[in-house]
């Protein structure tokens, strides 16, 4: 029988992988009670061959699902991961949000975070409404550390929005 053991995301340690799944817009708390159910059956069932591994997860500002592996156990195979994301694919179709569309920026100005295409946030930087001192998610962040060091949600200049459009200098 394979095991994964949930811990506090808190307590993930600094090298644990991360993914993070950013919702189109924030999820009400009925829909959260069942996103966290079922990853945590997601999760549950991961396997990886035949090794426990620990994991947690934790929604940030009720719109960003954070899930932490600790791999120092084992490498999680491919099939792993297909399946949580497939999970989060069921989960999208049932609440009718999208999670996985990563053609989409996330930045946060006075109204609270915004969510755009790539072609408005351009269009934004080109009119200047959006700087290199503009809030954004850096959502590609692959460990739990790069997270706890403050570099998930980082003024532009600091994340590669930088290099993919030109801001104003």
């Amino acid at each position: 029988e394979h095991t994964m053991s949930k811990i506090l995301f808190s307590q993930l340690p600094p090298e644990a992988r991360l993914w993070i799944f950013a919702a189109g817009r924030p999820v009400a708390p009925e829909e959260q009670a069942t996103i966290i159910q079922s990853v945590e059956t997601g999760l549950a069932e991961w396997s990886a061959h035949k090794s426990p591994v620990t994991w947690g997860h934790e929604i940030v500002y009720d719109q960003f699902l954070m899930i932490g592996v600790d791999e120092a156990a084992i490498a999680l195979t491919g099939c792993s991961i297909d399946h949580a994301v497939h999970q989060i694919q069921v989960l999208e179709r049932e609440l009718d949000l999208s999670f996985l569309d990563h053609s989409r920026i996330f930045f946060r100005d006075e109204q609270g975070i915004q969510v755009v295409d790539r072609p408005a946030f351009h269009e934004m930087v080109k009119t200047q409404r959006m700087t290199d001192e503009t809030i954004v998610f850096n959502n590609v962040l692959t460990t739990i550390g790069e997270f706890r060091r403050g570099l998930w949600e980082v003024p532009a200049r600091l994340s590669w929005h930088v290099r993919a459009f030109s801001f104003a200098s």
